[in-house]
């Protein structure tokens, strides 16, 4: 008997509208329920597409599997409710993203890599993969230093003690010793609760053992909303915790300023320079994708990269204003 087993796991997916995902999923991660003594949450924030009725109908079928039903809706409230409802007498937390694609022995991996770093989180790489044109052009920009700003968490790395990742596993003890996500935050939680982590003397592990598939949004306009979301979520995470963002953070901050800066360009022309210059270098980057790696998606690429640049950093500056203006009142 290998350490994983003498061990148990609360396995949880938080979930909205993910109806042509969530059997798939439950079917790829079923099989490692009884070496880890696991158990699945479904925890879904009010679905309208049928998920919840699949999901339902799964956890009569099987007992390894639960229901819950997540009033709140964002993905840090669902794993806290999970964990409060379920999460007794488990070891560790595995979070799931529902729209993610994993290998049959994902968990497995996890486990044993805690178990053998005497990590407090695992977290784990993260290659994304599009089927539409636009899905593919938007995850070779995630892909991308021009997208990711080298996030070693997209672009991969040997394993590793890190300040971040993309949350994997938890320890249950630790996750909550320091009170789990702060539901206030619904994006950028992962980044949060991994600065209070590493405060309260916590260690993460960034394992190359395993990673997972994500597939980014398919069209403009919710790529653009995800990324105000990441935006907002760095800003809160800044104003709470007075946490400087890195500089692969910082770069991306000036291109809202840049971009509404340009209208002054009425009144003195040099005013869209500065847009011009970010805007050449993005198109630059993205030609030489399409020159340097044979990657026909490469100007289109760049593109979904301007869109996630400018969207992160409205985001960031609308947070940071919005909480200036409440300060100021």
């Amino acid at each position: 008997m290998t350490p994983a087993h003498s061990t148990s796991s609360l396995i949880v997916i938080p979930c909205l509208n993910e109806a042509m995902h969530i059997e798939a999923l439950v079917d790829t991660l079923r099989p490692s329920l009884d070496p880890l003594n696991a158990r699945i949450v479904i925890a879904d924030g009010g679905s309208t597409d049928g998920t919840r009725e699949i999901a339902s109908d799964l956890a009569t079928q099987d007992s390894r599997v639960l229901f819950l039903d997540n009033p709140q809706r964002i993905q840090s409230a669902a794993v806290n409710l999970a964990v409060a409802e379920f999460g007794s007498g488990f070891d560790f937390l595995i979070r799931i993203d529902a729209h993610g694609t994993y290998p049959d022995d994902y968990c497995l991996r996890l486990v044993e890599e805690a178990i053998t770093m005497e990590a407090d989180s695992v977290v784990v790489t993260m290659e994304t993969v599009g089927h539409s044109i636009f899905q593919k052009a938007t995850a070779v920009a995630q892909n991308s230093r021009l997208g990711n700003g080298g996030s070693q968490h997209r672009t991969g790395a040997a394993g590793h003690w890190v300040e971040h990742g993309h949350h994997a596993l938890m320890r249950i003890d630790a996750f909550r010793a320091i009170g789990g996500y702060d539901e206030s935050f619904s994006h950028n939680e992962d980044a949060e609760f991994d600065y209070r982590l590493r405060e309260a003397g916590h260690r993460i592990w960034m394992t190359d053992k395993t990673n997972m598939v994500y597939y980014p949004r398919t069209r403009i306009g919710p790529l653009f909303r995800q990324y105000f979301g990441y935006g907002r979520g760095r800003a809160k995470n800044f104003l709470k915790h007075r946490a400087m963002p890195g500089l692969r953070q910082m770069l991306p901050m000036a291109v809202a300023p840049v971009a509404f800066g340009a209208f002054l360009a009425i009144i003195n022309w040099a005013a869209i320079i500065p847009l011009g210059i970010w805007a050449a270098g993005c198109l630059g980057y993205g030609v030489w994708i399409a020159l340097g790696q044979r990657n026909p998606y490469g100007p289109l690429a760049a593109v979904s990269a301007m869109v996630m640049h400018l969207a992160w950093s409205t985001g960031f500056w609308r947070e940071l204003l919005s909480f200036r203006h409440r300060e100021a009142r």
